[in-house]
């Protein structure tokens, strides 16, 4: 039977970590971090999402703000609330809600967003100094996988990770991430022969392909540490996740629950590259 990896727990511990840090900053500089939210419309999934960051900054002593738009706003319009936020010298992180309407181009607002503040790490400017092994403010979602896997003691110098999905929220990142840990890394996604053979090869096996239970047990190798980042709803209601667990976990030596596993490092690795920022990251 495989460990669960609790994310949970692990995110809990170094949140604690991160209160004591912030205290520590705040007494020494006078400045609160602070983090602004920016949402457009009322999709019922982000504004979930963005409760939860507001909770979350306040719990470890940042400022958060949030600023709800109508979903008609312009992009020309957003780009200008952007510009604002950017000129603030008390506005540490901005983050803008993904998905945005379809009227607005979102590489044209990450883009837009100062790279000092770019606590998401989607910036080009980021996603460049992340490939070229400089410091950066790392995208969320990968950075808590590596802290996942570090928080149990995972080696990854020397393993062989498999990656399924190649999005530059996931994927992309992950790879960067992995090798700096001297991992080998493989990406696999909608256009890999012999998925299975691959997969199978996987010392770590990371799931991020928004299809729910796609992996399943004869696709993973006996002993494999498996990390889904996959969150779907089902029309139950239920949440799952790329993986199916209940096959899978009997064969893993590690493996992630869905909810509980990489959700909510997501959020404490924002938390983390906000701070940073507050400290005067710079280009």
């Amino acid at each position: 039977m495989a460990t669960i990896i609790d994310g949970k727990k692990v995110s809990e511990d170094l949140r604690e970590d991160l209160k004591v840090q912030t205290e520590k900053f705040v007494e020494e500089t006078g400045i609160q971090p602070h983090l602004v939210v920016v949402i457009v419309g009322n999709n019922p999934a982000s504004m979930t999402y963005v409760r939860n960051k507001k909770r979350s900054c306040e719990a470890v002593g940042f400022k958060s703000t949030v600023i709800e738009l109508a979903d008609t706003i312009t992009e020309a319009d957003l780009l200008a609330q952007i510009d604002v936020l950017n000129q603030d010298d008390s506005v540490h992180g901005i983050l803008v809600q993904l998905p945005l309407p379809k009227h607005i181009n979102e590489d044209h607002i990450i883009s837009a967003i100062d790279v000092k503040k770019d606590v998401d790490g989607f910036h080009p400017y980021q996603v460049g100094c992340l490939a070229s092994g400089l410091d950066s403010l790392k995208p969320c979602t990968p950075a808590g996988v590596i802290g996942l896997l570090k928080a149990y003691d995972i080696e990854i110098e020397g393993r062989h990770a498999v990656i399924i999905g190649r999005s530059h929220i996931v994927g992309k990142p992950l790879v960067q991430l992995l090798l700096e840990e001297n991992a080998t890394v493989t990406v696999c996604h909608s256009r890999t022969q012999n998925l299975s053979m691959l997969t199978q090869m996987a010392d770590i096996l990371i799931v991020a392909i928004g299809r729910p239970h796609f992996v399943t047990a004869d696709m993973v190798k006996e002993g494999a540490v498996v990390v889904d980042v996959g969150i779907n709803r089902l029309e139950t209601g239920k949440l799952v996740g790329d993986v199916d667990f209940d096959t899978v976990e009997p064969k893993a030596s590690y493996i992630t629950p869905v909810p509980g596993g990489v959700g909510p490092m997501t959020i404490t690795m924002l938390l983390f590259n906000t701070l940073k920022a507050a400290k005067g990251f710079t280009k």
